[in-house]
């Protein structure tokens, strides 16, 4: 599982280097605490975090509820098995379901087959050794399915498909996210001995999606957050967005 999460850390930062345009001209290099290090031609050196917001503050999930997501995450591993019975190809895909239209089990084998041989049509614009990312949208896609993210690095080499909002759905995002920065804070001395230049923080989520009917990237946006980084970012997964935190 730990080699996994490596891989998917690799596909994460080349997204946040794909999606946010103030990214350094530089090479990645994995590595520990940071996760990260971008070289770059001046001889000066980046320092990358990666987390993924948690939910702390989660909605409690009623029976109703958690039956719906059962019956989803048995789809979307029957979609993984059938695509992977024609391809080889290692994707990271996320699925986020539509609320107020939920997939019946009479439709689950059209939606399933529809889905997969959509999400083969659209990679085949992808360029093999390259990371690659798409998102396909409710017009694409059947009935019950909002978005799906579909994302490729090469050095993917096990594919993980899974449904949005798999953590749960947070009650406090705001809070959830000091959270987070907060607990990486706490470990900054450790990065430090790296005597890096500059040390950024990224916290990933697969959508800025909230229990209450509110504006929640508004909400961000008037938040102040404070960190001992020099910068914080949310990417949100499938938006392909960046929001920065903090700039110190």
């Amino acid at each position: 599982m730990q080699e996994v999460k490596k891989q998917l850390e690799v596909l994460l930062v080349n997204y946040f280097r794909d999606c946010y345009p103030g990214f350094p001209n530089g090479k990645v290099v994995a590595s520990e605490s940071p996760d990260f290090v971008v070289k770059m031609k001046n001889a000066h050196k980046l320092g990358i975090e990666l987390t993924r917001l948690n939910p702390a503050n989660a909605v409690t999930k009623t029976e109703e509820v958690q039956a719906q997501i059962n019956f989803r995450d048995e789809l979307v591993e029957d979609m993984k098995e059938l695509f992977e019975d024609g391809s080889d190809a290692k994707l990271f895909v996320k699925f986020m379901f539509f609320e107020k239209h939920l997939i019946s089990p009479e439709r689950e084998l059209m939606v399933r087959s529809k889905t997969v041989a959509t999400i083969k049509s659209a990679i085949e614009g992808k360029t093999d050794g390259a990371f690659f990312h798409k998102i396909l949208t409710n017009s694409d896609l059947p009935d019950g399915l909002e978005q799906v993210l579909i994302a490729h690095h090469p050095e993917l080499k096990e594919s993980v498909w899974e449904r949005s909002n798999n953590l749960g759905i947070s009650n406090n995002v705001v809070e959830d996210i000091r959270l987070a920065i907060a607990k990486k804070d706490e470990k900054l001395r450790i990065y430090q001995k790296q005597q890096l230049q500059q040390y950024w923080l990224l916290i990933t989520t697969d959508c800025l999606r909230a229990d209450k009917n509110i504006n929640l990237l508004n909400k961000i946006s008037h938040e102040e957050f404070q960190s001992r980084f020099q910068q914080v970012f949310v990417l949100d997964l499938m938006r392909a967005r960046v929001f920065p935190l903090v700039e110190n």
